[in-house]
């Protein structure tokens, strides 16, 4: 899909994820259909996702973790489709440098390290090494949810 200017201009308003295709529209001089047409070929195609983030440090019992993961063979894409598949992973990349991919991965109490290693790395074939980052502390990162279940006790006074 072509990333035109009028593209970059929709995803830019988007970033306030609250924005109305009707004020987006009217900033963009654009028609209302042409900004929700446009955002629904961006969705549809893969090249935009619209989704609430959260900064995990603010989650209860959520840790963040990286992998650098080193594979046998250099299938790297089809790797990384695997990893993207196990459970509590948010992104995979391949990248350069000492390792195939990088692993980012929110992980709970009831789903830890231990887990998603014995669990979920471990079922799947070709792996020369891993490599495990814990975050403590994270600058500007801002992730989805992964499905996982976050208990949180509401306020006492509503």
């Amino acid at each position: 899909m072509l990333i035109d200017a009028v593209n970059i201009a929709l995803i830019n308003h988007l970033k306030d994820g609250r924005a109305s295709f009707k004020k987006i529209a009217e900033h963009l001089g654009l028609a209302e259909g042409t900004v929700r047409s446009r955002i629904k070929k961006l969705t549809d195609e893969g090249v935009l996702s619209i989704s609430g983030l959260v900064n995990p440090e603010a989650l209860p019992d959520q840790q963040i973790i990286m992998v650098g993961v080193r594979v046998k063979g250099m299938d790297l894409v089809k790797k990384g489709e695997e990893f993207s598949k196990l459970r509590g992973v948010i992104s995979v990349c391949v990248v350069t440098g000492q390792f195939d991919l990088i692993v980012t991965a929110m992980l709970g109490k009831d789903f830890g390290l231990l887990e998603f290693f014995t669990e979920e790395v471990a079922a799947i074939d070709n792996v020369r090494s891993v490599e495990t980052f814990v975050v403590y502390k994270s600058f500007n990162l801002k992730v989805p949810l992964t499905g996982q279940p976050v208990l949180v006790t509401p306020p006492e006074n509503g």
